[in-house]
């Protein structure tokens, strides 16, 4: 089964921003409940479909691309809303590849980050701009940012 192995921290800081450009991302559910999740994602010009299932530090995860106008269409007819709208950030720290998500819309003004990581218990080193941990969170789940809103701070 693909596993995505994932932590998510709240940013403290704008120290973390270099030149490097970011990456639109607009996406919507199609299905949501406590242990599952079907997204519908436009990063950029490319569409995705992810089914993801389970909860904390390791999730399976099973995405697949999809045409970009379909994945517009089910944005746009299919999905719950509000969509989530967000710049992703790509930065390196410490050898390792950081995405940091700034937000739009009515969730305008969060700011997280999150890592992949190769194995659960894999140590990293937490660059200088890294807030709380959220991950094991259920309120900073993209799926719960959607339906729910901004969370008040932790």
């Amino acid at each position: 089964m693909p596993a995505e192995i994932e932590r998510k921290f709240l940013v403290r800081d704008e120290s973390w921003r270099s030149g490097a450009g970011a990456l639109q991302i607009r996406q919507g559910y199609l299905a949501v409940s406590p242990s599952l999740s079907v997204r519908i994602r436009r990063a950029g010009p490319v569409g995705f479909i992810t089914v993801k299932s389970g909860a904390g530090l390791v999730r399976a995860e099973y995405e697949y691309e999809i045409p970009s106008d379909e994945a517009d269409e089910m944005l746009d007819q299919l999905c719950a809303r509000p969509l989530i709208e967000k710049r992703r950030h790509p930065v390196r720290f410490d050898g390792l590849d950081w995405m940091v998500d700034e937000f739009d819309g009515g969730l305008a003004g969060l700011v997280l980050a999150e890592i992949e990581l190769d194995d659960p218990y894999q140590k990293i080193l937490l660059p200088p701009w890294i807030g709380a941990e959220v991950t094991g969170d259920p309120r900073y789940l993209n799926a719960n940012l959607a339906k729910s809103g901004r969370p008040r701070e932790v």
